[in-house]
């Protein structure tokens, strides 16, 4: 049986990782047409910040949620890890080195959303299959 709330925001935390793919887009996509500096700066507050934590959290979250679900946990964390994957996929800003493999970062973005999104639905199913799904009580 799975913990209601912990499910409910493991949901939130991959949602908000859904979104945040597509403003990351449109943020990266506004300063490649000339936004300047400030486009950039609020991709990478909006990247390292909202959606990599959100990662984090959908992971932990889903320790509570699932509980003893060993395998639903290692698709969490397997979102953190490509999640982190993804980041180191950046170039560092005094050694640029190869476009071609820095690239990577922009179409990993999209297996995060999907992998995110697959997550985000799974939950959904979940609560609708069990709606008055609880932890049992403590003790």
């Amino acid at each position: 049986m799975t913990n209601r709330l912990a499910t409910w925001l493991n949901l939130v935390f991959a949602s908000i990782i859904v979104i945040g793919v597509f403003v990351q887009a449109y943020l990266i996509a506004s300063y490649a047409m000339g936004a300047g500096e400030s486009a950039l700066d609020a991709h990478g507050f909006i990247g390292g910040l909202v959606i990599h934590a959100s990662e984090l959290l959908v992971f932990l979250t889903a320790i509570v949620a699932f509980w003893r679900m060993w395998r639903w946990i290692a698709v969490n964390f397997g979102l953190f890890v490509l999640g982190t994957v993804q980041i180191f996929l950046l170039p560092p800003d005094d050694d640029p080195g190869s476009p071609w493999v820095h690239g990577l970062h922009g179409l990993f973005a999209l297996f995060v959303l999907v992998y995110a999104a697959s997550i985000a639905k799974r939950d959904l199913r979940l609560l609708r299959m069990h709606p008055m799904a609880t932890a049992p009580p403590p003790g």
